[in-house]
């Protein structure tokens, strides 16, 4: 700070540094500060009009709203649920279609299968993406839904009993049951099956002689009868001559556990856990769905890639 003020005339506070830099008490332009109480007015006028202000301790009703409502009685969850009922609205239309039409029909209506499309994302992200992936491409674990290999058919009927009634898949333990070449032998089968490779006589006469025929098929594609209307009759084994593994990573080592510790077995430590809990019906997973979100949910998984 000098002494004396080296700039006399200036309107200034008499700070200064390094010679020549100083504090001058130049009012803010006129624009600056009508654009500053104007500001200070509509925060006021805001606090009027949407909620705001805190509400003192002593005046909380019984809503425990700690907050003025506002002029307007605006707020953002009213605002969330107009736009709901304006969605609500346009679907109703839609919705009532699907109501009243079997799931072939909608995919015979190439508009309104656009419209259960988009609508059924959110449903398949909720209810189904969490095991079977976003795209239907299935997490470790859990079967692929954008494929054509199905274990109980992948027709829209068979898709919507899978959802409605879920599904537990069963297969004995064989550790006690088969010997250890013989469990070598079936695994060694498994695998050469899966790359294209006929089989050994000795290991289909073992696969036929084990039981093994009763749920994966006299030809071990999973398909224990085929009807005469083209319906396959199968009680959800695994197709073991594609290349697909229903549990990874596949290979000599998956078949052989899966033979020796089973599906689902109880009592069984190492057994294999393949459980789709029912979405619909009585019993049914908590957040259950009704017909007509089931419906669309099956119509979606058809449309994935896969459905036959």
């Amino acid at each position: 700070m000098a002494d004396t003020n080296p700039f006399p005339g200036e309107n200034n506070t008499g700070h200064f540094w390094d010679d020549n830099l100083r504090e001058l008490k130049n009012p803010p332009p006129r624009w600056w500060m009508i654009a500053f109480w104007l500001s200070l007015a509509w925060w006021v006028l805001y606090g009027l009009l949407y909620p705001m202000w805190p509400t003192p301790p002593w005046k909380l009703d019984e809503t425990d709203q700690e907050f003025t409502q506002g002029m307007l009685d605006w707020s953002s969850i009213k605002e969330f649920e107009r736009g709901m009922a304006q969605v609500e609205e346009v679907r109703a239309e839609y919705d009532q279609r699907i109501a009243a039409m079997s799931a072939e029909e909608i995919l015979d209506d190439p508009g309104l299968l656009q419209y259960t499309l988009a609508s059924s994302k959110v449903l398949f992200g909720d209810y189904c993406a969490a095991c079977h992936g976003s795209g239907g491409q299935g997490n470790p674990g859990y079967p692929v839904l954008a494929d054509n290999d199905w274990l109980y058919g992948g027709t829209l009927s068979k898709i919507i009993e899978t959802i409605t009634g879920g599904r537990k898949g069963n297969m004995i333990a064989h550790e006690k049951i088969l010997s250890e070449q013989e469990v070598d032998t079936l695994a060694n089968f498994v695998v050469n099956l899966s790359k294209g490779q006929p089989g050994s006589e000795e290991a289909w006469a073992l696969f036929r002689g084990k039981g093994c025929t009763g749920c994966h098929g006299a030809e071990a594609t999973g398909v224990i009868a085929t009807l005469p209307n083209g319906s396959i009759v199968t009680v959800g084994a695994a197709n073991l001559t594609d290349t697909l593994w229903r549990f990874r990573p596949g290979g000599y080592e998956s078949a052989k556990h899966t033979i020796l510790y089973g599906v689902n077995q109880t009592g069984v430590e190492q057994t294999r856990n393949a459980v789709m809990p029912a979405f619909g019906g009585a019993g049914s997973a908590e957040g259950r769905l009704d017909a007509e979100q089931i419906k669309k949910l099956a119509v979606y998984v058809h449309e994935l890639g896969g459905g036959q």
